[in-house]
């Protein structure tokens, strides 16, 4: 049996499981896993050891490793908190993508993220080319050309401005520009509509992953965007398929994030379940 605890963070669902399981969690077994009709079903795996316990591993559904998931982290966090591992005083959890800072309040129901600074630098990107920050750049795709933005904030996102963001354009466009030989390492794509100067909506294609109706570092990266091209103010709402987070951004580009977490269930995996994934 594989112990497990499963959150989701605005409908983004993970299970959170300690290493050292048997059997090994390998990528076949994390496919298995997140399969919602062949195993237990999420978006993601959390990946985490007592020995270290502020450290955490966080699998996409595909069997890869991502460096950062802000609502990964934000339920990383609260299972700390549930663990007795942290208090009510800010924390660092530390990810593939660098350290962050958290704060779980309202019973584990809340969780901000001091998620780091947002680069616009090609080469912290990673995006092929010379030297330069990723700003309104053309990338043809799908037939057309869309003006792009890129940027990381310990992973990659390309962000594209729409009159208005839509599901249908995620699916389609999303996995080419996920995988354009412009962005070495794939990356998350975010398509953003500008509601006002505090409040933004978007659509969600998650490298590893697909579609997806919330994320937190895209939120970051969508905000950080609008923010840097002057389309909103240092405090915005991002609203998602999912629901809507606070970002808050400092002058050097620092990040907050601050949303819900919400416990689904306390189970354990049966090894029939992973039958042929091993």
């Amino acid at each position: 049996m594989i112990p497990f605890s499963k959150y989701h963070g605005l409908g983004n669902d993970y299970l959170v499981i300690e290493s050292g399981a048997d059997p090994p969690i390998t990528p076949s077994v994390v496919r298995r896993i997140c399969d919602r009709h062949l195993g237990i079903g999420a978006d993601g795996i959390l990946l985490w050891s007592r020995v270290a316990s502020q450290r955490v591993r966080i699998l996409n559904p595909d069997g890869s490793e991502a460096e950062k998931s802000g609502n990964g982290i934000r339920i990383f966090a609260r299972h700390l908190h549930e663990q007795g591992v942290v208090g009510s005083e800010p924390f660092p959890i530390t990810t593939a993508g660098g350290v962050v800072t958290c704060l779980v309040s309202d019973g584990g129901r809340t969780v901000s993220v001091e998620m780091g600074r947002v680069s616009f630098r090609s080469s912290d990107i990673p995006v092929v080319g010379p030297a330069r920050e990723v700003l309104e750049e053309g990338l043809e795709v799908g037939g057309q050309v869309l003006r792009i933005s890129a940027v990381t904030i310990g992973n990659p996102h390309c962000v594209v401005f729409r009159e208005a963001a839509s599901e249908a354009e995620a699916r389609t466009l999303g996995p080419l520009i996920e995988r354009d030989p412009r962005f070495p390492n794939r990356t998350n794509v975010q398509f953003v509509q500008v509601l006002d100067r505090e409040n933004l909506r978007i659509e969600i294609w998650e490298r590893g992953a697909g579609y997806t109706s919330a994320s937190g570092s895209s939120s970051c990266a969508a905000a950080a965007v609008a923010h840097r091209l002057d389309l909103v103010g240092n405090k915005v709402f991002v609203h998602m398929p999912g629901g809507a987070l606070r970002i808050e951004i400092e002058e050097d580009f620092r990040i907050r994030m601050t949303g819900p977490v919400r416990k689904v269930a306390d189970g354990a995996i049966d090894p029939e379940c992973l039958l042929g994934a091993i």
